[in-house]
């Protein structure tokens, strides 16, 4: 029986390893990155809902902001977004060296006193202000993006009207869109130009 918990256990202890290690992965650190941006800058969120935005991407509970918390998390969003619509590699590298040069400290790793797997920090403190941690944690990912895509980390969304960066990698040809939403949107628009264009005229 002992030896069965042990097991048990030591099976427990691996899935959550597995399960921070998600968290905290480059390409999931961007996505979150990229979904507070999109939450500050286009959709005006407040502090419930980047709250909520936080927990979804693994933040561990509880998260409470307040509106002094999200003005400042909305200025170091600003930028970061910066960085994501930099138009070309040089631009967004220059934007992005400003930025860490902005963070409050120097590159280290934290467990976040056992409660997470080793994982690298650039703000001042495992207690650092929110918007401190936001761009610190940004940067970083951001930077992981360029490092390994050798281009600019992000992009605007394409739709015409729309204003959400993206981050354009992925398995296939680069992203375009910020969601199928506006991708059907865009499709549906240029399928309806083409048919008004094939239209003759009456007589």
């Amino acid at each position: 029986m002992e030896r069965a918990e042990r097991l048990r256990r030591v099976r427990a202890a691996g899935l959550a390893r597995a399960e921070w290690r998600g968290r905290l992965a480059e390409d999931r650190v961007a996505a979150r990155t990229v979904a507070v941006v999109n939450a500050l800058h286009v959709d005006g969120a407040g502090p419930a809902e980047v709250a909520a935005l936080l927990l979804e991407y693994g933040e561990q509970p509880p998260v409470r902001l307040t509106e002094v918390d999200v003005a400042a998390l909305r200025g170091a969003a600003e930028e970061v977004r910066g960085v994501l619509v930099a138009p070309d590699p040089e631009a967004a590298v220059a934007r992005l060296n400003a930025l860490l040069a902005r963070c409050g400290g120097p590159l280290r790793l934290t467990s976040h006193a056992g409660t997470a797997p080793w994982h690298p920090h650039i703000d001042s403190g495992d207690d650092a202000p929110w918007d401190e941690w936001f761009r610190a944690a940004s940067a970083v990912a951001l930077l992981a993006v360029v490092w390994e895509r050798q281009g600019p980390p992000g992009a605007v969304c394409a739709a015409r009207g729309c204003a959400r960066v993206l981050i354009p990698y992925g398995a296939g040809p680069p992203r375009r869109y910020c969601s199928r939403r506006c991708a059907t949107r865009e499709r549906v628009a240029a399928h309806r130009a083409r048919a008004a264009g094939d239209v003759s005229p009456s007589a």
